[in-house]
C-alpha cells in the first residue's frame, strides 16, 4: 500500500527517497558557515540568498545525486531544516 506524502512519517523520507525538495526554496544567508562566493547571490539592499539556477534548483546541488555539494559550509537554515520534520514532508508533497 502506497501511503500519499501529506501522510509521511518521519522515519519514511530517507537519504535514499530524499530527492532534496527543500533544495527548491529560497535560503537566506544569516550567518556565515563559508559559503563559496559562487553560490551567493545578493540583492540590491546587500541581503544574501543562496544562488538557485535557471531550474529552480540551489546551485550548489549536485542534479545528479541531489547530494549538496558544500555540505561542511551550508547555510544556517540548510542545517537547521530536518529530514523528516513536518515541514519536510509539506515541501515533498508540493514537489512529488
Amino acid at each position: 500500500m502506497n501511503i500519499p506524502v501529506k501522510n509521511e512519517t518521519p522515519s519514511e523520507v530517507l537519504c535514499s527517497n530524499c530527492k532534496a525538495c527543500c533544495c527548491r526554496l529560497e535560503v537566506m544567508l544569516i550567518s556565515d558557515t563559508g559559503v563559496p562566493e559562487e553560490h551567493i547571490k545578493r540583492d540590491q539592499w546587500g541581503g544574501e540568498t543562496m544562488l538557485r539556477l535557471s531550474d529552480g534548483w540551489c546551485s550548489a546541488l549536485d542534479r545528479e545525486t541531489f547530494m549538496c555539494t558544500i555540505y561542511e559550509n551550508r547555510p544556517w537554515i540548510c542545517r537547521e531544516f530536518e529530514m523528516g520534520s513536518y515541514e519536510c514532508r509539506d515541501e515533498r508533497a508540493e514537489f512529488l
